[in-house]
């Protein structure tokens, strides 16, 4: 299992984590697809995660949620963890993880690493919180 402060940008789904939702945005529809944006934190770092369909409504804020094969990139030119097509979330819990919500892994700008171009490294903070959910404390 990985921290989410360790997560990357990547077009793969090897994302193995968990993590407490904090808070969830404004429904979106995607054609009949229900969207909608939330963040979620661990012990050490904050990600906005996006929600499809039936997740939308099934995840509610104090969830403790297990991710795997997810996937981190952008998704409308927001940098997002999601489940994708090959993923599974589950809930696992309620109320007892401890988080932080910085640094938010979604607001740092990331750029191709000069070493390995297919790779990503941050190049630098955006906002060290997150600008669509106001910190919390």
């Amino acid at each position: 299992m990985i921290f989410l402060k360790d997560i990357v940008p990547a077009a793969q789904n090897n994302i193995d984590t968990q993590f407490i939702l904090l808070a969830k945005g404004k429904f979106t529809r995607d054609g009949e697809t229900k969207t909608c944006l939330a963040l979620v934190a661990d012990e050490t770092a904050a990600v906005h995660f996006q929600l499809w369909g039936v997740e939308s409504d099934a995840f509610q804020t104090g969830d403790i949620i297990h991710l795997s094969n997810g996937i981190f990139s952008y998704q409308r030119n927001n940098l997002v963890l999601r489940a994708g097509k090959r993923g599974k979330i589950e809930k696992i819990g309620e109320f007892t993880l401890p988080y932080v919500e910085t640094p938010n892994i979604s607001e740092i700008a990331w750029v191709p690493d000069p070493s390995n171009p297919k790779k990503y490294v941050q190049d630098k903070v955006i906002s060290p919180y997150s600008r669509i959910f106001p910190p919390l404390h």
